[in-house]
């Protein structure tokens, strides 16, 4: 699925990706084990490091995206870039931490093509290890003991502020009829950007950034983080299985006020009043009659939602979100080596298929 199609320079997005898993994942790995049993090991089972019988695997734990932008952004700054490693790891535990708890929230039994942690260890142990992994976020800034770190806490307190901001608006939109393009787009900037956004400007906090190219680093971030979520969004109905690692249909299996849904209602039409009709009366239904739909019912929906122009407007609204955070960076004086890596880094955001 390619929403937006700059060309991806695949050797240097890799490079990055492989820098930032591995500078920051034995950190990573360091925090997770202060962690008091089983909370330890569900915490690895979470990351892909073990199995569900605590076996090692080859589990790399993700893409590493904001761990490489985390490095990006000390380098920015002009410093090393493992200066922004404690930014980096804080920021994927706080990523981590909204994951183990969206699962549950959402009723996701499937994660990276394994199930779940809280359908393996029961809800009580994704909720501790949650909140345990974005105490740890906290603590891992904070006993670097410079006001450099007090300033990075700062930023990324606020910044899962508005990602748990973001969640419950994502919630609350379920049980509504409507929704608003701009009251998706502020969920989503809340629930994706906000974390994206910290993530590119922790590391030149900790490397001695003032707070106006701090600040335009997360304007890149907070409009990268849009053009990320509305990839997702489009992947979450029409993505395939095998590479989402979720269910056909994800999105509207959960009746998510995606983007594409929301667009498509506001457009008018015959497709856009159908769609509306069958939304209104899947609202009513309760979540085991909406589990029981056929492949069929799902596929009519995503039809209508494509008919009334919401897969396109999103496929727009990505390429509209990566321009701008793109153009944010001619605002900051930095070494044309690291513009040209966050621009590449931008480009695979979003024509990422996963």
């Amino acid at each position: 699925m390619n929403p937006a199609s700059p060309a991806i320079d695949t050797a240097r997005v890799t490079a990055l990706l492989e820098r930032g898993r591995t500078l920051a994942t034995p950190v990573l790995r360091a925090a997770v084990n202060r962690l008091a049993p089983p909370m330890d090991a569900v915490a690895a089972y979470h990351f892909g490091w073990i199995d569900v019988d605590g076996r090692p695997t080859a589990g790399d734990g993700g893409k590493a995206v904001r761990p490489a932008l985390a490095l990006l952004s000390a380098e920015a700054a002009g410093a090393a870039p493992e200066v922004g490693i404690p930014g980096a790891v804080a920021v994927e535990l706080v990523h981590n931490f909204s994951l183990l708890h969206d699962d549950l929230m959402d009723g996701d039994e499937q994660r990276r093509h394994r199930d779940t942690v809280w359908k393996v260890h029961g809800p009580a142990q994704a909720i501790l290890v949650g909140d345990a992994l974005f105490a740890l976020a906290n603590e891992i800034l904070l006993e670097l003991g410079t006001v450099d770190a007090g300033r990075a806490t700062r930023r990324l307190t606020l910044a899962t502020r508005k990602l748990i901001d973001g969640q419950a608006q994502d919630i609350s939109y379920e049980h509504r009829e409507r929704v608003t393009v701009e009251e998706c787009l502020e969920m989503e900037g809340n629930k994706t950007g906000a974390l994206l956004a910290c993530a590119v400007s922790i590391g030149a906090v900790l490397g001695g950034a003032d707070d106006r190219t701090a600040d335009i680093l997360e304007k890149y971030g907070y409009h990268l983080g849009l053009a990320f979520q509305a990839v997702d969004d489009l992947l979450g109905i029409w993505g395939d299985p095998e590479s989402t690692g979720k269910q056909t249909w994800s999105d509207l299996r959960q009746r998510k006020k995606s983007l594409p849904v929301v667009a498509a209602l506001a457009a008018g039409g015959p497709a856009s009043e159908r769609l509306a009709d069958i939304l209104a009366a899947d609202a009513k239904k309760s979540e085991t009659e909406i589990a029981d739909f056929t492949e069929e019912e799902f596929a009519s929906r995503a039809a209508l939602i494509e008919e009334a122009g919401g897969r396109e407007w999103t496929s727009e609204e990505a390429r509209r979100q990566h321009a701008t955070a793109v153009a944010a960076l001619d605002e900051v004086d930095m070494p044309e080596q690291v513009r040209a890596q966050l621009v590449a880094l931008a480009d695979f955001v979003v024509v990422r298929e996963r």
